[in-house]
């Protein structure tokens, strides 16, 4: 299908656009690397959240070779707290792939930036655009709200025809020569006047234009089927002391969730299983450890994007065995002190503070719980 774009409509909003752009880290030099690392943080992720974590990464990661360099665990550690980890691992890859494949040099074209790890059809069009003045389209949530709205679509954006609708319909009007400033500003107005609730479409510069405000549409675009409940998971952990004061922490597979972090061990209890016994199970399966259960440290309550959990966090104590990594990556007997020199899931951080705060039970309170 084709559309009638006005060429008013798109001076409107690179001129809106040049007027109220938001002043960014990232948009001060048009570096390459600088776009590429701002755009794999602001996936799933907004704004404000980005701009500290974005400005403490450059400051240690100033150049694509040194993130090349750099171990794995530093990039996770320069990344705790932001989410979505398997950002980080594949920002640390491809920049292995840019030095060993690309002899250093920054990918310029949309093909060759889509065959970097975490790089797709949105984050190559962004790259292009933004940092070598391309007039590729790219599509993200703002994006598909901003068009879909403008042009009243009633396709539901989750399924592949509608997602290639708007594809197809975003690359239909990129205009020739002012690409970046006409991407840049349909994401900027979706970020700041067109949005997902309660759009200001009094102050939208574009209103004249928008079919789904003439026809009182706008509420319901795009089209999204109703969420589905959100699973509930309860989950154990494990702060497993030893007669030195020193506590087991374990490394989980980089190809898992959370993959590549530091964790108190433990895993999701079964239908029918009690908190200890769970504990138990997934100490012996990771492990290779028999453990004591000792008295609850915290309780923690966490949403992910797609489920939530409850994770109970127990103090415990070695029975027997020696830990040998069987369900996870590598372990380590750590003191707390050291305990911030690993990355750890946010999860796990509210057990270190219940530690520090001395709201954790361990040592000689121990066999206290042993009973309960």
């Amino acid at each position: 299908m084709r559309y009638h774009l006005p060429t008013m409509l798109q001076d409107n909003l690179i001129n809106w656009f040049q007027q109220h752009r938001v002043d960014l880290p990232w948009r001060a030099q048009r570096d390459p690397y600088h776009v590429w690392i701002s755009e794999i943080m602001l996936q799933q992720t907004q704004v404000t959240t980005v701009i500290p974590y974005f400005e403490r990464f450059i400051e240690r990661f100033p150049t694509v070779v040194h993130l090349a360099a750099a171990p794995l665990d530093d990039v996770l550690k320069l990344w705790e707290g932001l989410g979505y980890y398997s950002r980080a691992r594949n920002l640390h890859a491809a920049a292995q792939m840019i030095i060993d494949k690309f002899d250093g040099q920054f990918p310029n074209t949309v093909d060759d930036l889509r065959h970097l790890p975490g790089v797709g059809d949105y984050t190559a069009g962004a790259i292009a655009n933004f940092a070598f003045g391309a007039d590729a389209p790219l599509v993200d949530g703002n994006v598909i709200r901003v068009l879909t709205r403008l042009f009243d679509i009633d396709a539901d954006v989750t399924r592949a025809a509608g997602k290639r609708a708007v594809w197809d319909l975003a690359a239909e009007l990129v205009p020739t020569g002012r690409g970046p400033l006409w991407n840049e500003g349909l994401m900027e107005l979706g970020r700041l006047v067109c949005t997902p609730r309660s759009p200001a479409c009094e102050a939208c510069p574009v209103q004249t234009h928008c079919q789904a405000l003439a026809r009182g549409t706008q509420e319901e675009r795009p089209v999204k089927p109703k969420r589905k409940p959100t699973p509930h998971y309860d989950v154990t952990a494990a702060v497993i002391t030893r007669d030195d004061g020193r506590i087991l922490i374990a490394q989980r597979p980089t190809d898992k969730m959370l993959g590549g972090l530091w964790e108190f061990p433990g895993g999701k209890r079964e239908p029918g299983e009690s908190l200890r016994d769970c504990l138990v199970r997934e100490i012996e399966e990771e492990l290779s450890l028999v453990i004591d259960v000792g008295p609850q440290i915290t309780t923690v309550k966490h949403a992910y994007s797609h489920f939530k959990i409850t994770l109970y966090a127990f103090a415990c104590e070695v029975r027997s065995g020696e830990a040998t990594p069987l369900g996870v990556a590598d372990f380590a007997w750590v003191t707390a002190d050291q305990f911030d020199a690993y990355a750890f899931p946010v999860t796990d951080q509210k057990i270190i503070a219940a530690l520090r705060s001395g709201g954790g039970q361990l040592g000689m309170d121990f066999n206290e719980g042993l009973s309960s």
